[in-house]
């Protein structure tokens, strides 16, 4: 059997390690940015004829859906960052919203 030290002679853990992290500041702008291409790819490709790539469109933007409403629950608790890439990705949201249930 291996031999663990007694908690008192343990060390703490790395500031990396523990479960609170809110020193990491707000998002980046490559976070807004990269979500709306995303967005953008998947519209163009949902514009497409072909079945099976218009397929992948609409899973892209499935998929896209609930990571971006995650990334504005982050957002409201770290800050946006970058406000007007942030409406632009809320935009982008905005319009794949209104495609899919209207």
């Amino acid at each position: 059997m291996a031999h663990v030290a007694p908690t008192s002679h343990r060390r703490a853990a790395r500031r990396s390690h523990r479960g609170h992290r809110s020193d990491d500041g707000p998002l980046q702008l490559s976070t807004w940015l990269g979500l709306t291409f995303a967005f953008i790819v998947g519209l163009v490709l949902t514009a497409q004829a072909h079945v099976g790539v218009h397929a992948a469109g609409v899973t892209l933007l499935v998929m896209l859906v609930p990571l971006t409403v995650a990334v504005f629950v982050t957002a409201f608790r770290r800050g946006f960052g970058s406000g007007p890439a942030a409406l632009t990705t809320a935009a982008a949201l905005a319009f794949v919203l209104l495609k899919f249930f209207l």
